[in-house]
């Protein structure tokens, strides 16, 4: 089974239309639940992301952020990226109103723009970003190496993809600790502070079937990108992988 096939609800709709409607319910309690199933520690891995993008090159100017949620990691980059016009984008329109107020309470409405849409039919131009951003999305993505492929052709040639995601650790003790929490506490702690059983299903579900490692490394470059590299971080709670567009993408 790939995650690709793993959905919210068990109900004939496609998979984005499940994935906007499991966010839009609990888009108001989001960014709580993050930090409590995450104990803090997915800021820090967000930080040491961010680092990346400007490793051996210049600061980037234009960043999409894909999958942007609440905004938590288009607010992170505009703050140390000073220079930087940052545009997200998601398929909830739930969690980007959420996303709105904390851009608004932080005062950094000229330099965010949020947009409702899809990653697979990106609304712009060819090489419009100098580097593509995805924090915790990618298991949400209908159709994975589409998605890849989609955001490589908006990012400029040598432009950098940077991408954050849940993964499983691959050795023991810590493995069996951690599908433990999964499959036990994670959903248990979904339900009482949000009081939504099946999103919180879905979430270790899809987190025990999202690609990692080299499986991610590939499709990364069957998408088309190249200097592909991945990083653990956390004993292996969390990957980051990074690739660059060193082609001009080819016109649709």
């Amino acid at each position: 089974m790939s995650v690709e096939s793993i959905t919210p609800y068990n109900s004939g709709e496609r998979k984005r239309e499940q994935i906007t409607q499991a966010f839009d319910v609990i888009a108001h309690r989001y960014d709580r639940l993050n930090r409590i199933l995450s104990f803090g520690i997915d800021s820090g891995w967000r930080r040491r992301a961010l680092r990346l993008l400007v490793q051996d090159q210049p600061p980037p100017e234009r960043v999409l952020d894909v999958a942007t949620g609440t905004a938590d990691f288009a607010i992170l980059a505009a703050r140390r990226l000073p220079r930087a016009h940052i545009t997200g984008i998601d398929l909830s329109a739930g969690m980007l109103a959420a996303g709105r107020a904390k851009i608004e309470r932080a005062k950094l409405c000229d330099r965010i723009d949020l947009v409702h849409g899809d990653c697979l039919e990106l609304p712009f131009a060819d090489g419009s970003f100098d580097a593509v951003t995805v924090a915790f999305g990618v298991r949400n993505f209908e159709n994975i190496v589409a998605e890849l492929a989609e955001m490589r052709r908006v990012l400029a040639p040598g432009g950098r993809v940077v991408i954050l995601e849940l993964s499983q650790p691959e050795r023991m003790p810590m493995r069996a600790l951690f599908r433990l929490y999964l499959r036990g506490v994670m959903p248990l702690l979904g339900r009482l502070f949000s009081g939504h059983v099946q999103e919180y299903r879905y979430l270790p579900a899809s987190i025990e079937q999202v690609p990692q490692g080299q499986v991610m490394l590939d499709l990364l470059c069957a998408a088309g990108f190249d200097a592909c590299h991945s990083t653990c971080y956390t004993f292996g709670i969390c990957s980051c992988y990074t690739g660059k567009n060193h082609e001009t993408p080819e016109v649709s």
